[in-house]
């Protein structure tokens, strides 16, 4: 699993978050399909402090779960 992300059966029911949060992984997929952009996860998530590099593992973790 990368390190941006974690699974924590106290957290959300073990669905996958964001490490450190309680943001769910599929709500990143979400907002991404939806159109959001790096600056947009900023200004709504300033905690986060997410990368496009942490956007694309984010992406690919979630792909390899659906497949």
């Amino acid at each position: 699993m990368p390190n941006i992300i974690e699974k924590n059966p106290k957290i959300l029911g073990g669905q996958p978050v964001i490490k450190g949060t309680r943001i769910p992984v599929a709500r990143i997929v979400a907002l991404h399909i939806q159109g959001y952009k790096i600056k947009d996860f900023k200004k709504d998530y300033p905690y986060l402090n997410l990368t496009t590099q942490d956007l694309k593992t984010i992406y690919t973790y979630y792909r390899q779960q659906l497949a």
